[in-house]
């Protein structure tokens, strides 16, 4: 199969969809890949790099997705790369379609594109290439959010997220206790933080709780979000629907309780946001002020780290885009049931019900029959 690797055109996303590893693994089973020039320098990869595993680096974006069969992305699709596409083609990204514009899922229907969505593909129950972006993204909300704490940023708390002997350390409460949740408490548990997490699911506070010492579990409602969030120096937003545009969990009248300088990550924000005064910021201008809370609510967080990032992305889509590219798409969607879920157009129509009642256009659930 021919995979095309273009560079991403999202305002400073320094991923890419494989790493030089990735393109070795893909190479050496008999395919072809193509990398724009320059896709891989934001994570530290050179075109030397890429062509060293035998890729074919070619100078254009149009040239990417003219040559080949199956596209490797890190972003959601833009209009204009929608445009690029061809016919048939099957491209693999971090989609979110229920939150893009309706032309996008429109392109992907009239040119009857195969769109894999890396947040939809399924495990066990789990989401694995998700879920490393989200070990990462949890991680990287409690940093973001700790040097909006400090007195270098004017009208802040200027206070230490861990205290010291005799002071205080910072109140962080998260919502949300899945991936995101999970590393965002261990890390700031780590820091020395006071801890607290609420999720309407025992099951998750449970396992927080036998996982990591220390931290307070309550169970989510209006009330609890409502005390917490006013308690909070630091809050956390950290709350997934799968495939659904995320509810506001806090209100503008709650984010008002809030401490003069408290910091609000609204890591959902991908999805858009479980904080009403939540509004995507980017890495070059993270955070704005309202209501005298400072908002970091940064879409891409992982791109803050975009070489291991880049890396972890390589590991958990890697086996995927293998089944595709060695087994053709029939095959390979139906040995691996998980995959099929990712696939929200084939063929003309929308196969994902979420997104299809989101935009109102006809659902049709993915079918394929089986030559054995």
């Amino acid at each position: 199969m021919r995979i095309g690797i273009p560079k991403e055109t999202k305002f400073e996303e320094k991923r890419i969809a494989l790493a030089p590893a990735g393109v070795d693994s893909l190479v050496r089973a008999g395919h072809t890949v193509y990398v724009q020039k320059g896709a891989g320098l934001g994570s530290n990869f050179t075109d030397e790099d890429y062509k060293h595993m035998g890729a074919q680096v070619v100078y254009s974006a149009e040239e990417v997705f003219q040559r080949s069969e199956c596209i490797a992305k890190v972003a959601r699709l833009t209009p204009d790369e929608c445009l690029m596409l061809q016919e048939n083609q099957i491209i693999f990204s971090f989609l979110h379609l229920s939150v893009s514009e309706k032309k996008v899922l429109n392109l992907l229907l009239e040119k009857k594109i195969t769109a894999i969505s890396y947040e939809l593909i399924e495990n066990d129950g789990d989401l694995p290439i998700l879920h490393c972006m989200s070990e990462i993204a949890g991680q990287m909300a409690v940093i973001q959010g700790a040097r909006y704490l400090e007195s270098t940023n004017e009208d802040s708390r200027g206070v230490l997220i861990g205290g010291l002997t005799g002071v205080a350390p910072a109140a962080v409460v998260i919502l949300g206790a899945g991936v995101v949740g999970y590393q965002a408490a261990k890390t700031a548990l780590g820091m020395g933080a006071q801890v607290i997490v609420l999720d309407k699911d025992l099951i998750r506070l449970r396992k927080i709780e036998e996982n990591l010492s220390n931290v307070t579990t309550v169970v989510a409602n209006p009330s609890t979000i409502a005390r917490g969030v006013k308690f909070a120096d630091m809050l956390i937003g950290a709350v997934l629907i799968r495939g659904e545009k995320t509810p506001h969990l806090v209100t503008d009248e709650q984010v008002r309780t809030m401490k003069q300088g408290a910091v609000i990550v609204d890591v959902s924000i991908d999805q858009g946001g479980c904080i009403e005064t939540s509004r995507p910021t980017s890495i070059s201008d993270p955070v704005f002020r309202m209501h005298g809370v400072f908002h970091c609510c940064i879409p891409n967080l992982p791109a803050l780290v975009s070489r291991t990032a880049s890396y972890g992305l390589t590991n958990s889509s890697i086996e995927y885009i293998h089944q595709v590219a060695d087994k053709g798409l029939q095959r390979g969607v139906l040995d691996v049931p998980g995959l099929a879920k990712g696939v929200c157009t084939h063929n003309g129509y929308c196969s994902n019900e979420i997104i299809a009642s989101t935009f109102d256009v006809e659902y049709k659930r993915i079918h394929f029959f089986s030559n054995n």
